[in-house]
């Protein structure tokens, strides 16, 4: 058994390896705090291979015994080559990249992996990987001479690393924020190359991995100091949108290019209050209405305000506040609103001003008749009578066509069987039959999808006849539903012209019930087209629903 060496500088081998495994195995207590769960799990191997990789190299350096110190040295080999894998699935993760999830890639790492550590620890066969000499400076230790297995998977291995490091800094100059202390933590994480190289060529070091020691560096500045940092480089670096960084007493810690762009004001504001620098995002985040709208030059862009904490309890959770443009929306949804008003005083025009005469004349009209003894058979009275009627269904037809085109707010979910079974019930059906081949539940405005199916039926007795077979079911190849007859059918050309307003080819239709239909579907935000049912009638298919799982 060898004597355990009294150098100064063994001693300090031990405890700054041992330093370092012991920083990176604190530091895995830190990470719940990161907010990424991808990154979070990243950084957990690589600190966790990387303490381990230092604990090995401590093993090798303390253990009494020649075979001890090999197989130490080994596993430091084998999780050395684990430490690369995790640091590429880390900086893929912190990056937004999707690398780490490839199926692909995935298979090929572990192959590869597979590979070398049965080269790394079948090397007491072949001997080509790495063999072994007592010597005595710079203290008595176990010099180990590297084969040229080590060097090829020593250049791949840090040609992998260099990936990671590229991503890293990729991100790092991409992004408008301070990112210098994390650039700092990351370029620690290579200096050890440096004592690499000096071990191999002098003997003012020994020939071992120094790796571990720049890991540590980087997990305590991670985990300990720089957190915080740590989650809103992140941040910024997955969007473009304008980003101002809080800290836990609401001062304005920093902000992007693009919040300086859209608030030319927070140029120099660092350390401000935002309820003095941006008082109008204050009162936003403070309201119950997340939208903001910033007038630029001629016209007003919208911004939808959102806040997400970062930090810890103990040193405080700053907020990063996020600006997402909602302009189209937002103006989407005030043309919305226009449209609604023109519909309502449309509704008001034609409820009261062409209603209301109508409602006199047919009373007047009766007054007439009675006082003159017209018969009920009279041939010009009735035609007058029907002309008064189908005026009357014509003002009830296109006020549901203009109440049905609003967009649907509130959403149920409905079971596709119940509504059209209710449905049918509402409507003269005679000896039709119903038949439901299939079901499916999806979200609708429960009210218009009855008075959708109801045209659809009323549709398809108006041109089938009274014995008609009407079939609904659901889309076998996408999301939706359909309603089908074996009557007549609809022909290919008049098939585009069906659902508009007024088109009808039954004499004494009105031509809106299709279009009322096309209303409903459009205000779902689903589409609609007819094609031929499979006996030959007219099938009505609706898709670009949402089901309810």
């Amino acid at each position: 058994m060898a004597a355990v060496p009294t150098s100064p500088l063994f001693h300090l081998y031990v405890g700054t390896f041992t330093v370092a495994a012991l920083a990176c195995f604190a530091s895995l207590t830190r990470l719940h705090q990161i907010t990424d769960s991808d990154t979070r799990r990243g950084l957990w191997a690589l600190l966790l291979t990387s303490g381990s990789w230092a604990t090995a190299q401590v093993g090798f350096l303390v253990s009494p015994t020649p075979a001890l110190k090999l197989g130490w040295y080994t596993l430091g080999l084998v999780v050395g080559l684990a430490a690369v894998g995790a640091w590429l699935y880390f900086c893929s993760a912190y990056t937004g990249r999707t690398y780490h999830h490839n199926p692909t890639y995935r298979r090929l790492a572990v192959g590869v992996y597979v590979v070398l550590v049965a080269v790394k620890i079948t090397n007491p066969l072949h001997h080509e990987y790495f063999t072994t000499t007592a010597v005595t400076t710079p203290f008595p230790h176990l010099s180990v001479a590297t084969g040229p297995l080590h060097w090829t998977a020593m250049a791949f291995s840090y040609a992998l690393a260099f990936v990671g490091y590229f991503m890293l800094l990729e991100l790092f100059t991409q992004i408008d924020y301070d990112t210098r202390p994390l650039f700092a933590l990351v370029g620690i994480t290579g200096l050890p190359v440096v004592l690499d190289i000096i071990g191999y060529t002098t003997s003012y070091l020994i020939d071992i991995t120094y790796e571990p020691l720049g890991v540590a560096v980087f997990a305590v500045g991670v985990a300990f100091a720089y957190i915080d940092q740590f989650d809103a480089v992140q941040l910024a670096g997955e969007r473009d949108e304008p980003i101002i960084a809080l800290d836990a007493d609401n001062h304005i810690r920093d902000t992007n290019h693009a919040a300086r762009t859209v608030f030319p004001t927070l140029n120099g504001a660092e350390g401000a209050q935002l309820e003095q620098a941006l008082p109008h995002v204050a009162a936003c985040l403070n309201s119950d209405d997340p939208i903001l709208p910033v007038q630029q030059s001629d016209f007003t862009r919208y911004y939808r305000v959102t806040e997400t904490p970062y930090g810890t309890v103990k040193s405080g959770l700053g907020q990063t506040i996020v600006l997402t443009d909602v302009t189209e929306r937002e103006r989407y949804r005030e043309e919305l609103e226009r449209q609604n008003e023109r519909l309502d005083q449309f509704a008001s025009l034609v409820s009261h001003d062409l209603r209301n005469p109508l409602n006199v004349a047919t009373g007047q009209f009766e007054l007439l008749c009675e006082e003159l003894s017209v018969a009920e058979e009279n041939e010009h009275a009735v035609a007058v009578e029907r002309a008064f009627d189908r005026m009357d269904d014509l003002i009830g037809q296109v006020l549901t066509l203009a109440r049905e085109g609003r967009p649907v707010e509130q959403w149920d979910a409905v079971l596709l069987s119940s509504v059209a079974t209710e449905s049918w019930g509402m409507v003269e059906t005679a000896t039709a039959d119903l038949r439901v081949a299939d079901d499916v539940e999806f979200k609708a405005d429960t009210a218009r999808l009855q008075r959708l199916f109801e045209n659809l039926f009323r549709n398809a007795l108006d041109h089938g006849g009274p014995d008609v077979t009407v079939t609904v079911g659901v889309l076998p190849d996408r999301e939706g539903f359909y309603v089908a007859d074996d009557g007549p059918g609809i022909p290919l050309e008049d098939r585009d012209s069906v659902f508009e307003p007024g088109y009808t080819t039954r004499e004494g239709g009105t031509g809106f019930g299709l279009a009322i239909v096309a209303e409903i579907v459009a205000a779902h935000g689903w589409t609609v087209q007819v094609t031929k049912s499979d006996t030959g009638g007219a099938r009505f298919e609706i898709f670009g629903i949402e089901t309810v799982a």
